[in-house]
């Protein structure tokens, strides 16, 4: 198959997830392996153009304008990929002059401000016209500090951090600081065939890099990399077809940012749709072949709707909820609903700590942790844990009911929206608190209105995140009739069943387009 085929092709796998990046990845491949142009007979051979290249290193030696980077060379058995027989394995220390640059003194102001460029790995973001910096640095700085004047058309190497294998192509003079190496090609070396072979390995060079917080690749490992060097008419052809290419893909992804804008467009009118009348039948209509809608958004939509009394009819059979004053909520209730503040209607209960471990063996009650709430999405019932106790008399004052829901009282738990249904009475522990559901309120329903709320906008801690009593209670709470919010939990479970369906099809959708995508690369990349 030919990358053209390929190209052409994409709708197939558009949907697999970075599908752009995938074929710009493919192209680079491809590219460096010799796999993306035909080979010429009349090319020059690169073991040629190799000794020329030599010849080049050693003049410059010999004038002392470079110093001398020993390399190992590159048999069948170190070489990491086949390439054609015109082209031969070399490495980076042997088609260019490589070299750092340094930080002057940050005390020191007569060595910034100057005139120079000076540049750090953070600004070289791939870019092959590379001009102009955040900071500049004067002939001082140069004079009395350790830099290597980069010239324009030489090649930029980040070999610190993050930005590890980010380069540029300079367009004018240049230093660096201690983060970036510098490198000229040798005559007989493209810089911008060498921009894209670096490009192409960023993986790799990653993986070489050692350090921890803060890995590094240094000079040394960057001169001993392999590197594939084509003839030089081909290295040329190369970069023209490789920018070609990128420019389609740039089309395509431009093309791609198009439809989805035009998609979401779609998708906020059938979530509309859906909003107004929330039946199963427009729930399918959401699964659109043109666009997605996420299921996040769903969920959230259900949970809104059912406690506004949106998701199910009212029957005015129905006995009203009870009788109370309503404080105000933000939204027009339906007949035989009240509302109430979490303080008024239900009670809220802090977990205690057992700093003895002997005390967590096997004992009666479960004591739930905020690690216990690590359920599957579709689960939402605590079934068991790992640690229970048996307190003695002063310590049930701290139990929690049957019928309550758990959640994350303290740090950045509170952001997960773990509120978990328990069913028998347990304990927790200090970092977890409960909201005990009372018995004109069916527990599912006291939850569906819960996971609608956003817990870490409660958030009142300063170092450290935390929601307490004062925080809860005055959320109001929108109370239907009981046999409403029975009706409305059968509902909710429906509709999120069929949520579920939608995103078992789109994920399935997604692996399809990928594999597809994985099929077709592999094709390509294996062909002779």
């Amino acid at each position: 198959m030919k990358l053209e085929t390929f190209f052409e092709k994409f709708d197939l796998f558009a949907d697999a997830p970075g599908a752009v990046a995938k074929m710009r990845e493919l192209v680079l491949q491809l590219a460096v392996q010799g796999k993306l142009i035909d080979q010429l007979p009349s090319d020059e051979p690169a073991t040629k153009l190799l000794e020329q290249v030599r010849k080049s290193k050693e003049r410059l030696i010999k004038d002392r304008l470079i110093r001398r980077q020993e390399t190992e060379p590159i048999n069948d058995d170190t070489a990491p990929f086949l390439i054609p027989q015109s082209w031969v394995w070399t490495r980076l220390g042997e088609i260019g002059d490589w070299g750092s640059g340094s930080t002057p003194a940050r005390g020191s102001h007569e060595l910034y401000g100057g005139g120079i460029t000076w540049l750090k790995s953070g600004e070289l973001n791939d870019n092959q016209e590379l001009a102009g910096s955040s900071e500049t640095v004067t002939e001082l700085a140069l004079k009395t500090g350790s830099f290597r004047r980069n010239r324009p058309g030489d090649v930029l190497f980040a070999m610190y951090g993050a930005t590890i294998g980010k380069i540029a192509i300079l367009a004018e003079s240049a230093v660096t600081n201690q983060a970036v190496c510098g490198c000229t090609p040798f005559k007989g070396v493209s810089n911008r065939y060498l921009f894209l072979y670096l490009l192409s390995q960023r993986a790799a060079f990653h993986a070489a890099s050692e350090g921890g917080a803060q890995p590094n690749l240094s000079k040394v490992k960057i001169v001993a990399f392999p590197f594939p060097l084509p003839p030089l008419d081909e290295q040329k052809r190369i970069v023209t077809k490789v920018g070609e290419l990128m420019a389609l893909c740039d089309r395509l992804e431009a093309q791609q940012q198009e439809r989805e804008t035009r998609h979401a467009a779609l998708a906020r009118a059938s979530l509309a749709r859906f909003v107004d009348a929330p039946t199963p039948a427009n729930l399918q209509f959401l699964s659109h072949s043109s666009y997605t809608i996420t299921p996040a958004d769903l969920r959230k939509s259900i949970l809104t709707l059912a406690v506004q009394g949106k998701l199910v009819l009212q029957d005015p059979n129905d006995e009203p909820a009870f009788k109370r004053k309503e404080p105000p909520i933000d939204f027009e209730s339906p007949p035989g609903w009240v509302s109430g503040a979490v303080s008024d209607l239900a009670v809220l209960k802090s977990g205690i700590s057992f700093p003895n471990n002997e005390e967590l063996g096997q004992g009666e009650y479960p004591y739930v942790k905020v690690s216990d709430m690590n359920l599957p999405e579709n689960q939402h019932e605590i079934a068991t844990s790992s640690r229970f106790i048996n307190p003695d008399e002063r310590d049930l004052k701290g139990i929690i009911p049957a019928d309550s829901i758990v959640f994350p009282k303290r740090g950045g738990a509170i952001a997960t929206n773990k509120k978990r249904l328990v069913r028998r009475p347990i304990f927790v522990d200090s970092n977890t608190m409960a909201m005990i559901c009372p018995s004109f309120i069916e527990l599912r329903y006291l939850h569906i209105w819960f996971l609608g709320i956003d817990l870490w906008q409660l958030n009142s801690g300063t170092s450290v995140p935390q929601i307490n009593n004062k925080d809860i209670g005055p959320l109001v709470i929108p109370v239907p009739p009981l046999a409403e919010q029975r009706r409305i939990v059968a509902k909710v479970d429906q509709l999120m069943a069929l949520v579920d369906h939608l995103e078992a099809q789109l994920a399935a959708s997604r692996a399809t387009a990928a594999n597809l995508l994985t099929a077709l690369v592999a094709e390509l990349t294996t062909q002779a």
